[in-house]
């Protein structure tokens, strides 16, 4: 880009992050909706605001042929948020990239299989994980974001805090998982968390200040599955 529109670039670009912030979007829906920016301006080496709908047709059309359906389809809203917010123009094209739909069913554990899976882990910790995790319906990042406070043990409830669509909900809490909890937490006494990440003394695991790490715990649960012999998905992305 010439630098009149280069600069013109970065005013629009900024302004984009302001109205993303604004509007309470996450750090990753941040970045995902600024990398379309970058990444279609970078394509035609110009500012957005000067695509024409032929350039912005054979972006898609050569996106659709290079990435996933789930990155076209983050590209096109991130695109269609700066149209609307930044560029202040309606957003008549949003038609043209339409991703196929596709049912189908998602692999499900068994309760001899879930079973199977605890009696192998090794580690408390992520013995204690897994059984939350199936015992409640929760989602990976959902259980490791508990806390000390969610637990009611008086009324047997969890308070899942921004799960899914950043939404708070109460599930009920088995009572096999509740003792499960409670000897995990009485093991390390962190004052927060009840899947602190750190390992080794309990004065360490007392004063970790994070949850345990999503990939590391995925990897984890996926050692175990194939350790198992089990050839389904849903231990290893959640």
């Amino acid at each position: 880009m010439k630098k009149a529109e280069a600069n013109r670039f970065n005013e629009l670009y900024q302004r984009h992050l302001r109205f993303l912030k604004l509007q309470g979007k996450s750090q990753k829906t941040i970045d995902s909706y600024a990398r379309a920016v970058r990444r279609i301006s970078e394509r035609f080496d110009c500012c957005p605001d000067k695509l024409t709908m032929e350039q912005r047709e054979q972006y898609f059309a050569d996106l659709v042929n290079s990435h996933s359906w789930s990155t076209v389809k983050i590209d096109r809203i991130g695109l269609q948020f700066f149209w609307k917010h930044v560029l202040k123009q309606d957003w008549q094209w949003v038609d043209i990239v339409k991703a196929p739909k596709v049912r189908s069913l998602p692999d499900i554990l068994t309760v001899a299989e879930v079973e199977q899976i605890i009696g192998a882990i090794r580690n408390l910790r992520y013995r204690v994980f897994l059984l939350a995790t199936y015992s409640m319906g929760l989602r990976l990042s959902e259980t490791l974001a508990l806390q000390v406070g969610d637990i009611d043990g008086n009324r047997k409830l969890v308070h899942i805090r921004r799960g899914k669509g950043h939404k708070d909900r109460f599930v009920p809490l088995p009572d096999l998982t509740y003792q499960a909890l409670r000897a995990l937490w009485c093991k390390h006494r962190n004052p927060c968390w009840l899947f602190p990440n750190a390992v080794g003394s309990p004065e360490r695991i007392q004063k970790a200040a994070t949850h345990m790490d999503r990939g590391g715990t995925q990897a984890a649960m996926k050692a175990v599955v194939e350790q198992c012999g089990i050839k389904k998905k849903s231990l290893s992305t959640p």
